[in-house]
């Protein structure tokens, strides 16, 4: 494909969505040499990805062949033949890496909805802009490593600029959603490209973190006291999304406000998290083919279980996770499984850690031996919305969880 505008439908494209101003965009005027590309390949050879990952599955080699002539370091053998060599790798092909899960049954409009869902954009240009219908309202803008102002969204299909005017050469955008999934659907329509698409930087770790309000972000840009707001919640700033950072590693997300292992906030019991866990977007019943396999499963519930009266009592509680387990563990055979202690205050810190032991036990009891508890909680630094952590605790938070992943994995 020759450099220039490239209009990049969301096609067959795993595509990603970043950053522009915080206002809303005004749609632009398209290039009268803007291309319609419907592969995220830039050769005549179209590039398959895999659809709920958005990693390029293999495709054949356009390696140089084997000719049997003079290989490029000279080397000869006894009898003064130079030996064939295998050909050169091919080149990982140009594509959108999406972060998450992500629907992409049509593929004109890929859909994703838990919280921190995203993609990610390498290109060699000066700018990229993106078609969103969106109702989660709030996006992190990555550009370069360089966090941007964020993105303000609005229903109905719109086109945001991500980054213009860049010194021409390579770049990478991200684009994370900020809010959880119960505020609706993230739709990618298009991405456009003031220059050539390249491959996606490599993804080599993969942690999933399962959770509720503490892990989603609720209320953590807010400062106390205050309500929660879509404007408030920044999941890009949580303890595990640092953590995920820090550690270099590619984060999936599944959490929502309110829920617990068998108890949800107030007594409700209607749909806990591992009722919920399955789904590919959070508010759609369409399942996830568990296609992605993260390297370590991190799980912080409990805390809306203990929240109000009515506790449920141990065998329910530990019968119940360690059921969520069993399932995880059918999901992801070869992941390393931590339990982490729950947000609590008082007797029931202890109570609760007595709890998580039974469930380890009866997991090790089952042959599952990787399976662990840890603590990353700490002494909160402050307060945001509705008395939940603010930045400076889920910083604090998200040492302690590098800690622990770097002991427990080797990072």
């Amino acid at each position: 494909m020759s450099r220039g505008t490239a209009t990049l439908l969301a096609l067959g494209l795993l595509a990603a969505c970043y950053v522009g101003p915080a206002g809303e965009g005004a749609t632009p005027e398209p290039s009268t040499s803007a291309t319609t590309i419907t592969s995220a390949a830039t050769t005549s050879t179209p590039t398959t990805l895999a659809p709920t990952t958005g990693e390029p599955e293999p495709t054949t080699s356009t390696g140089p062949a084997t000719t049997g002539l003079a290989s490029t370091t000279g080397a000869v053998d006894s009898t003064g033949i130079t030996p064939d060599l295998p050909p050169d790798p091919p080149p990982d092909p140009p594509a959108i890496r999406y972060v998450g899960r992500v629907d992409v049954s049509d593929l004109a409009r890929v859909r994703m909805g838990w919280s921190g869902v995203g993609a990610v954009l390498r290109f060699m240009g000066t700018g990229a802009s993106v078609t969103l219908d969106d109702h989660g309202r709030w996006f992190t803008v990555v550009v370069d490593g360089a966090v941007q102002p964020p993105l303000k969204t609005t229903a109905g299909a719109q086109t945001y600029p991500l980054a213009a005017g860049l010194a021409a050469g390579e770049h990478t955008i991200e684009l994370y959603r900020r809010t959880e999934g119960s505020f609706g659907e993230t739709a990618i329509l298009g991405f456009t490209i003031d220059g050539e698409l390249l491959a996606p930087p490599p993804v080599t770790r993969r942690i999933e973190l399962i959770g509720d309000s503490i892990t989603a972000g609720y209320g953590d840009e807010g400062t106390a006291p205050c309500s929660f707001s879509a404007e408030t919640e920044n999941h890009y700033l949580t303890y595990g999304a640092i953590a995920a950072r820090a550690l270099g590693a590619e984060l999936h997300t599944i959490a929502w406000s309110g829920k617990g292992v068998i108890y949800n906030f107030g007594d409700d019991k209607t749909d806990p998290l591992p009722n919920l866990y399955d789904r590919l977007l959070a508010a759609d019943a369409a399942p996830w083919d568990f296609s992605w396999q993260p390297d370590v499963v991190a799980i912080n519930l409990g805390t809306n279980d203990f929240s109000t009266g009515g506790d449920p009592p141990e065998a329910t509680f530990v019968g119940a996770y360690v059921t969520f387990l069993t399932h995880l563990r059918a999901v992801y055979p070869d992941a390393q499984i931590l339990l982490l202690a729950p947000s609590l205050f008082g007797g029931e810190v202890d109570l609760v850690a007595g709890y998580l032991e039974s469930v380890v036990a009866a997991r090790h009891g089952a042959g599952d031996l990787a399976v662990d508890v840890a603590d990353i909680n700490v002494q909160w630094l402050g307060s945001g919305c509705d008395g939940h952590p603010d930045l400076a605790t889920h910083a604090a938070m998200a040492d302690n969880l590098i800690a622990e992943l770097q002991a427990r994995l080797g990072w």
